[in-house]
């Protein structure tokens, strides 16, 4: 299973997410660490993603070009100007457009509120992930 996951800044939850997907299905997923810098990018590799693209242009060149099953990130990738200005109109619209799972923590900044997500964590969401991945996917 080809699992992609976005971030921006310093990635603490794609780290976060990376760790959790490896430390739960070992060597059965292959994970791209999509970064809007270097700084992210090589944040998510140490964290144990299986290859890292860094910015804009290589970001939409892998999702026109590549198949992957999942797309794993904060809910900022889908918004222009989103992770503190780091995801451009093109990212949002090239992760929009592809054919897989997207899996969005919905993180409450920027006066976006989601109901019915008020009182979980980060951690308890991204077991939410972790779960749908497992059942709908049949891997471990």
């Amino acid at each position: 299973m080809n699992i992609a996951v976005i971030d921006g800044r310093g990635a603490g939850i794609g780290q976060t997410i990376i760790k959790k997907l490896k430390k739960s299905f070992k060597d059965n997923i292959y994970i791209i660490a999509l970064g809007t810098n270097s700084t992210a990018t090589n944040n998510m590799l140490k964290s144990g993603a299986d290859e890292g693209i860094t910015g804009e242009e290589s970001i939409c060149s892998f999702f026109l070009n590549k198949t992957i099953d999942a797309i794993i990130g904060p809910i900022g990738i889908l918004c222009n100007g989103g992770i503190n200005g780091e995801i451009s109109s093109s990212i949002s619209k090239c992760i929009f457009d592809i054919k897989c799972t997207k899996y969005i923590i919905p993180l409450q900044k920027h006066g976006i509120f989601i109901p019915g997500t008020r009182n979980l964590q980060i951690k308890q969401i991204i077991n939410e992930i972790i779960y749908h991945i497992e059942k709908t996917n049949s891997i471990r």
